[in-house]
Formats: structure tokens, sequence, C-alpha cells
């Protein structure tokens, strides 16, 4: 959820209760008049407390659009979750680098092809909604100590670079930790809740 929806669902939470007040001011009496504008300024108030904290957060953070794991049986698995543009054809590219030379893995652009050492050792398959994931044998206890992983999916872009060491088991919890759109999309719903 964006935080301009969740400021405007929280704004509509307030001017319904100061509706709510005006009314019970031409029913009700002058108590009931006091509680309904407090409660509003409340409302009020926490609307612009969630909104300004999730200013903060979200403007650093983003959806990464490609993540790289070790599976159990210590594959390398490289998830691309770039979304391809209507107007050209659904092609992709995987490849790494280490330094300057980049090599390419897996490919079904036409004209191209993986190097040599990669053949027979990666595939890749479909993910839903959109984008591909490529899992790659025999190379994980090789790697170099720093790596930039990059995918191009219809003439897109993305990259990561991760240490070795830092490469992380591809666990539900593991991924949901690694992703910054899970925790953010936790902790939005958290504040929500406690401050509606």
């Amino acid at each position: 959820m964006h935080s301009n929806s969740l400021c405007v669902v929280l704004e509509c939470d307030a001017l319904q209760s100061f509706s709510t007040a005006r009314q019970e001011q031409q029913t009700g009496g002058h108590h009931s008049v006091l509680i309904g504008v407090g409660w509003c300024s409340s409302i009020m108030l926490k609307s612009l407390f969630v909104c300004g904290i999730l200013g903060v957060l979200l403007i650093p953070a983003k959806c990464e659009l490609i993540s790289v794991c070790v599976e159990e049986d210590n594959d390398l698995r490289v998830d691309c979750l770039v979304k391809p543009k209507a107007s050209k054809l659904n092609s992709y590219e995987f490849s790494w680098s280490s330094g300057s030379k980049e090599s390419l893995i897996n490919t079904n652009v036409s004209g191209s092809s993986a190097e040599p050492q990669f053949n027979g050792k990666s595939y890749v398959v479909g993910l839903e909604p959109h984008g591909y994931r490529m899992t790659l044998s025999g190379f994980t206890d090789t790697l170099p100590r720093n790596t930039t992983y990059m995918c191009r999916i219809s003439g897109v872009v993305a990259t990561v670079e991760v240490e070795k060491d830092r490469l992380l088991p591809c666990s539900a919890v593991s991924m949901f930790l690694k992703s910054s759109c899970s925790w953010i999309a936790s902790l939005l719903l958290f504040i929500y809740i406690t401050h509606s």
C-alpha cells in the first residue's frame, strides 16, 4: 500500500468523524459536540503522525527487481522480477561480472549464446505474474568474493552486487527478511492498525 493511499484513507476517516460531530451538534448537546470534535482532532493527529513516518520510510525503500540465493542442493538461484514492456518481445538474459569482465550465463535472445562453461549448467523458468528464475549448478563454491548479477528482460536491466559470504539460503523466511518490500509492507500494516 502506498503512503498516499493510506493517508487518504486516514483523512477520510477524520472527515467522516468530523461529519458525525456536526450531526451531533444539530441533534445532541454541547457535550457530545466536544467529544466528536476531540475525536476528529485525535484521528487527524494520528493521520499526520502515520503519514510523516511513512514519508521517511518509503523514500529509500524500493522493491528489489533481482535477488540471489542458494538452494538446498547448493545451486545458485537468481530471480529477475523485471516487468517486460508490452511493445517488445519477451526475451531474457542472465549474466554476472567480477571486475570488468561480464559473462553471459543464459539467454533466449536470438543470435546470443551463453559462454561454454555454462552450457548445460543452468535453466530458466517463468515466474508469475512476470519475470524469470535462473538456476545455476556447479558454481556456488567457486564464486569470487564480490559478484554483480545482472538480468535483462525485454531490454530492461536490473543488477545487484552480492558478497559470496552473504548469500542467503532460498528459504521463505530468509527471502522475506531480505525483501525490502516485505518488511515495509508489514511495517505499514502494523502502523496502520495501531494508529487507526
